[in-house]
């Protein structure tokens, strides 16, 4: 187009396609379903090692010696090393607290710790020569809950604590502890027509993703080293791996891999300070890659949580108090247990309006297995909790649930226990209202069938354990209430680098930044986001790596609020960029360049009103513009230590499920026919991922409800089903029809007004599969997950 003569305009057809609100297909979609993705366990180098790690058969223990010499001599080993060998005086790592040992020393304190690395020829030969490892263990007595843990004279998992944490617990085993006061329970409690209690316990599981724990490391000729691994936040990985290998932060230089699933258990390192020291001490790459028994030891879990509630409520409904005490198991080591701790109290009353409140949250040192990060982070178990409470008040008073959740429901401008006020939309009441509303599936389906009858319909499944006898139905609802991003004052931010310049002809941006692109579509959304602030077509999205900007972790639902805000800020500023050099040029030639408000649409640089002025080629030619750019949401700040009074969380998010059940009360065998999700997005910038999300985050609560645990022998605290043979996780076959109703009320804080997505349906669907449960069979039910024995008594 010539920038001397008229305008032009641009139609519809010619608008920037690919862009926000459109359901655009995910660039890595196609390899994955044909599997030719390449993950981090794909990775190969020339030349590499193979590394394997020689974990603790018991839980707590002294270290008495340990003889390498016979894995030294093996033929094909290059190296072996334990806690003597580490090069620094940095020997501890944590995403808080630098309490995790890179190799034990001195004691291990959970079943399946690190205690020493070999690195050979292949991988088989570095599993046997670590077999030959002799480690002499003198046992001591394991810590596994409340009260062994908190007893005056209980074993200190960890001696000496000198962590921040340690001023406001009262027991040395006693992680991090977080009260919410707020008005006057037990006055409110005298006002109650009816009071209802309950103890809940909430099982440990796994996130279970299916590409292990790996990545390789290879030494630089500059005395670093560049590793490619599957993590969730690179710049967090890089904070605590440089200081233990004694190097500044530019030399060790990574780079994300292909990552098969996260939901939170790559938060913590497993495998990169250990890959990244023997690739130091051989001179030769090493790739380490988890077999599955070696992935349950190697990430965190979900705390298992034991919970007790009160609430009181009117006799016209309206829930006078509420006091809970959630304690949360949180293993061996720190992890993330003080943030989780901090979640599961600011959320404990879930989306209700409640003036007067009691609670208590803490998270345990023991000897089980360490627990941190895993997608709903402390608000899953308190769901479970206070929505059994819900239908219990409900039936207390006559009261329907729904009505009862909806007359107690939160609204925009509710002031939550923490004092901090809601400031945007919470449709609560709505939710409930739509997921209720949806059409009910027919009932006994194998029936109706006829000959064409499949056993799959019913409880048991191809097991054929029933036709139909004993099969009764139950209908639950649950609604949760989660915050989005990082919260309690915690400096929020993400980067992203926006590079627009001329390639063959045509406008290219390309976006770089660090996020960890697990499977949750970011690297989609990017370029969505791209194409509707530059109005370009092609878009590239660079490999994450640490060469640009952190991007936080992609957890907390924040990668598309916090980076996606990121992206659209660094285009903004590459837009103004390019139309200033574009008035510069052809400033002359339209007025409008001075007085118009200016786009990026089609390739062109358009007005408002649709004409066009020039084609993005003409006025770049030869020049790129390269803007990189940190972006902040709205600061939150901590929670007072002795109240829980703060503005703890910048943004919450809602989602409502009902679940319908069919259950063999004879065999104890739960199918879930239906499990309806209602859920509040603010925007959808892909729909086709948002339902994606959802359907997701719905099956993972379902698992908890009534197959996935981790089952840990209490007098040794070893892990007795380390396997996807014992632990149970949800096939295809266990999946039920999840439609989708989806809002989009917008949060005028967010870009675009997004809302976190990805955790929220987390919550509500456990304790709506267990409240249909309850419904068909009357029992009370108060632990996750439901085995065939509590539903038959044997």
């Amino acid at each position: 187009m010539g920038v001397t003569g008229s305008p032009t305009s641009i139609n519809q057809g010619t608008r920037t396609k690919g862009g926000i609100g459109e359901s655009t297909l995910r660039p890595d979609g196609i390899l994955k379903v044909t599997g030719e993705f390449a993950y981090s366990s794909d990775m190969w180098h020339e030349d590499m090692l193979w590394g394997h790690t020689l974990r603790s058969t018991v839980a707590h223990a002294e270290i008495v010696s340990i003889d390498t010499s016979e894995a030294l001599a093996t033929s094909g080993v290059y190296a072996v090393l334990t806690y003597d060998d580490l090069p620094t005086a940095v020997k501890n790592y944590g995403l808080e607290i630098q309490d995790t040992p890179v190799l034990a020393h001195g004691k291990v304190r959970h079943h399946g710790e690190p205690v020493a690395l070999v690195a050979a020829d292949h991988p088989e030969t570095a599993r046997r020569a670590a077999a030959k490892i002799r480690i002499d263990y003198r046992e001591l007595p394991v810590i596994t809950d409340e009260a062994s843990a908190t007893a005056d004279d209980a074993v200190l998992v960890h001696e000496g604590r000198t962590d921040h944490h340690i001023g406001h617990v009262a027991h040395p085993n006693i992680v991090h502890r977080q009260p919410i006061i707020r008005g006057d329970a037990e006055a409110a409690k005298a006002r109650a027509d009816v009071v209802v209690s309950g103890e809940y316990v909430f099982g440990m599981q796994d996130q279970a993703f299916l590409g292990p724990e790996s990545g390789l490391a290879v030494p630089a000729e500059d005395g670093g080293v560049d590793l490619y691994v599957a993590t969730q936040w690179l710049h967090s990985d890089l904070r605590q791996i440089a200081p233990v290998l004694g190097l500044p932060e530019d030399k060790v230089r990574m780079t994300l891999s292909g990552v098969g699933g996260a939901f939170g258990g790559r938060e913590d390192l497993s495998m990169q300070i250990h890959a990244c020291l023997l690739a130091l001490r051989t001179g030769k790459p090493v790739k380490i890659v988890y077999n599955r028994f070696e992935s349950f030891f190697g990430h965190v879990h979900r705390h298992p949580a034991k919970l007790w509630y009160e609430h009181g409520a009117t006799r016209d409904g309206k829930l006078t108090h509420m006091k809970c005490r959630i304690v949360l198991d949180g293993g061996a080591y720190a992890s993330a247990s003080p943030a989780v701790v901090g979640n599961a109290s600011s959320l404990a009353v879930g989306p209700y309006v409640v003036e007067d409140v009691d609670i208590e949250a803490l998270a345990l040192y023991t000897n089980n297995p360490p627990c941190g990060a895993m997608r709903g982070f402390g608000a899953v178990q308190a769901c479970f909790a206070y929505e059994a409470q819900m239908d219990k008040v409900a039936a207390e008073l006559g009261m329907d649930p729904v009505e009862f959740r909806q007359l107690n429901a939160m609204e925009q401008g509710t002031l939550l226990p923490t004092g901090q006020r809601v400031d945007s939309p919470a449709p609560v009441a709505e939710l409930l209202r739509r997921v209720k509303a949806m059409p009910l599936p027919p009932e006994r389906q194998w029936e109706s069938a006829g000959e064409q009858a499949d056993v799959r319909a019913l409880p048991g499944g191809l097991s054929n354990t029933t036709h139909g006898e004993g099969v009764v139905r139950g209908v639950g609802y649950a609604v949760g209430l989660k915050n989005v991003g990082f919260s309690e004052g915690f400096d929020d931010y993400s980067t992203a680098r926006v590079r627009m310049e001329v390639i063959g002809g045509e406008p290219v941006v390309t976006v770089h930044t660090a996020m960890a692109e697990v499977g949750q579509g970011g690297v989609t959304v990017h370029a969505q986001i791209a194409r509707t602030e530059l109005g370009v077509a092609q878009v590239t999205i660079h490999p994450a790596d640490t060469r640009v900007g952190s991007a936080g972790s992609t957890s907390a639902s924040r990668q598309t609020y916090v980076t996606g805000g990121a992206v659209k800020n660094s285009c903004e500023a590459v837009r103004e960029q390019v139309l200033d050099i574009g008035r510069r040029k052809f400033g002359t030639y339209h007025p409008a360049w001075a007085t118009a408000e200016l786009l990026l649409e089609g390739g062109k640089v358009v007005t408002d009103g649709g004409e066009a002025l020039a084609d993005l080629a003409d006025v770049l030619e030869d020049e790129a513009v390269d803007i990189e750019l940190e972006w902040r949401h709205r600061p939150t700040e901590a929670f007072d230590l002795r109240t829980g009074q703060g503005n703890g969380h910048v943004q919450y998010s809602f989602a409502a499920h009902r679940a319908v059940v069919e259950v063999d009360t004879e065999l104890g065998l739960v199918k879930v026919i239906e499990l309806a999700c209602a859920q509040d997005v603010g925007k959808a910038l892909n729909p086709l991922s948002v339902v994606g999300q959802i359907q997701g985050g719905t099956i993972q609560g379902m698992g908890i409800a009534v197959m996935e645990e981790i089952i840990v022998d209490p007098r040794t605290a070893k892990v007795r089903n380390p396997s996807f043979t014992d632990y149970l996780l949800p096939t295809i076959l266990d999946t039920p029809t999840i439609p989708v109703d989806v809002l989009e009320l917008a949060d005028d804080h967010a870009p675009y007004g997004l809302r976190g997505v990805g955790e929220a349906p987390t919550l509500s669907s456990t304790p709506a599969v267990l409240a249909a449960i309850r419904n068909a069979t009357g029992l009370e039910l108060n632990r996750t997950p439901v085995r065939p024995e509590h539903l038959t008594g044997t």
